[in-house]
């Protein structure tokens, strides 16, 4: 017996596979070039912190330009790049100078110019002072071996040893006394210091050090800075850690001084309060 579609005339038209479709539907909407999720938009703060970016890298490479001139080549609106360069002037990534003009001046104000402060320039990654610092003294270590290292370290904390001794002229002479005056001059050079009394004498705090990357590699640094706290102090101290070796502050041991007198009690003197 012949089946229907033999008895219309017509030719037989297969079923589509189960699933085909779906799958093929599915193929359509997850394709290549579709993203999965949508991609969240950036927010303003994230794109203020880009355009002023664009507006540093510009600035480097062209050392000085107007308002005009960086919303032209940025693409933004007079009203736009003005938000962006106040915000830089009130944060001291830009200064704003008069634009000089050669010849006859046409009416009105002249334009200011806007230029990178050293401290934003210092942000671009285009100074490597301590990498210049390493090499030189690796240079000097090859040709003049370590005794040349040692003398060049005591050299350059020379003029620091003589800026805290005389900040430390009223000081006094006992040892702790004169570490709580030390950590002040030491403050006022950037180290960020305070002094303390411990049971076993004092302790010297340095919560910061400029050639911690350098003295990683070169401990007569930290050496020739140790040998300085020992001679301002008037004694013998410890450094128990340092920051070039991975600790979170430079810690110097001053050891507690013996006593005539055994009833004499102990101050705590602290310059962090």
């Amino acid at each position: 017996m012949k089946n229907a579609a033999a008895l219309s005339g017509h030719p037989p038209t297969a079923a589509p596979a189960v699933g085909v479709g779906a799958r093929s539907r599915r193929a359509v909407r997850r394709g290549p070039d579709t993203p999965h999720r949508s991609t969240p938009a950036p927010t303003p703060a994230a794109t203020d912190l880009s355009t002023r970016d664009r507006v540093t890298r510009l600035l480097l490479e062209q050392g000085a330009a107007t308002a005009g001139e960086l919303g032209s080549a940025l693409g933004l609106s007079p009203a736009a790049i003005r938000r962006h360069l106040d915000a830089m002037l009130a944060d001291g990534d830009v200064v704003a100078r008069e634009q000089t003009v050669r010849g006859s001046r046409g009416r009105g104000r002249p334009a200011k110019v806007f230029l990178l402060t050293d401290a934003a320039r210092g942000r671009c990654g285009t100074h490597h002072y301590d990498n210049m610092a390493t090499a030189a003294l690796r240079w000097i270590a090859r040709n003049g071996g370590p005794d040349a290292v040692e003398a060049f370290a005591a050299d350059q904390v020379a003029t620091l040893e003589a800026r805290c001794r005389a900040a430390m002229e009223d000081a006094g002479d006992d040892p702790l006394a004169r570490s709580e005056a030390l950590a002040g001059a030491l403050t006022a050079e950037g180290y960020a210091a305070n002094a303390s009394t411990i049971a076993s004498g004092g302790q010297l705090c340095q919560h910061h050090c400029p050639v911690a990357h350098v003295a990683a590699e070169f401990p007569q640094l930290c050496e020739a800075e140790t040998a300085v706290i020992s001679r301002l102090v008037g004694t013998h101290v410890q450094r128990l850690a340092t920051i070039a070796h991975g600790d979170g502050v430079c810690t110097t041991h001053i050891p507690a001084q013996p006593r005539a007198q055994s009833g004499n009690t102990v101050t705590t003197v602290r310059t962090d309060r």
